[in-house]
């Protein structure tokens, strides 16, 4: 059966129905849906995270305007539909943004408003799109096990050098502007560096007992659907996506959207003059 088991995947995969994606990519030279991730730091400071951000008020006449700044540079990627950090099942966030186009409800300082709600009003956007999933996240126990092995310093270590990456970001903010900021934060290499610290919690777990790698898959489990639910926005070749999200999923998402053939992955780059040092 186990040797039957390749086989039998091959003749699914091929009889399956075409996903518009799928058809997409087979299509030679044809369109494809193109997908914007921006990583951004919690405007709100809500502190839900291990490791927090410490933002000055989005509200200043100063944020204010290095908000507008941004949007600028999100324009030029033309977005059709923006998705937000905003649960998937719950239209809360769909019935606020139908009072901010009726003017009926002013701005918060969170980024879904400040950078999802405003730049879908000046598009002329009738909705937004909510597209997160929540999950269930064995932290505690990946803790559990580096103690109960004598590898608690070794732990403590990693969640040091994880600290330090993100004071960074703390330290970056107060010096510059919001777009500035998020340049920063989407770089390639500081994307890659916050993917490399989940897979180096990976190696704290053993046969019976996958503290680290069971972690790593409920994050990665989590971003998957996550992925999905944006996928599921696609309706023709000619969507362009803006997903506006928690920095700490943007290597995943990138990462789902640069290996999924039925779609263009686009970075903020592209649309903005390079952070300063």
């Amino acid at each position: 059966m186990k040797k039957l088991f390749p086989l039998l995947c091959v003749i699914l995969f091929s009889t399956a129905g075409p996903s518009l994606a799928g058809s997409q990519a087979r299509s030679a030279g044809a369109p494809k849906p193109e997908i914007l991730i921006v990583g951004t730091y919690h405007m709100n400071n809500p502190g839900h995270d291990i490791f927090n951000s410490q933002a000055d008020d989005v509200l200043s006449a100063k944020r204010q305007a290095e908000i507008a700044e941004l949007l600028g540079a999100l324009k030029k990627f033309r977005p059709t539909k923006i998705a937000i950090e905003s649960t998937v099942y719950d239209d809360t966030r769909k019935k606020q943004y139908a009072e901010y186009l009726a003017g009926q409800r002013t701005l918060t300082r969170n980024e879904i408003e400040q950078v999802g709600f405003r730049l879908a009003k000046e598009l002329g956007h009738p909705d937004i799109y909510p597209v997160d999933y929540d999950g269930d996240f064995p932290w505690q126990r990946l803790i559990n096990f580096a103690k109960a092995k004598g590898r608690t310093n070794e732990w403590d270590q990693l969640v040091a050098e994880m600290g330090a990456h993100f004071k960074q970001q703390n330290e970056f903010l107060p010096r510059h502007t919001i777009l500035e900021t998020l340049l920063f934060m989407n770089a390639d290499e500081r994307v890659v560096k916050d993917v490399g610290f989940y897979y180096r919690e990976v190696h704290f777990g053993e046969a019976g007992d996958y503290a680290g790698p069971d972690l790593l898959a409920s994050w990665y489990q989590r971003n998957m659907r996550i992925y999905n639910n944006i996928t599921n926005l696609i309706g023709s070749p000619d969507e362009r996506i803006l997903v506006v999200y928690g920095s700490g999923h943007l290597g995943w998402l990138r990462q789902a959207a640069e290996n999924d053939p039925g779609v263009r992955l686009r970075k903020l780059a592209e649309f903005a003059p390079a952070a300063p040092k």
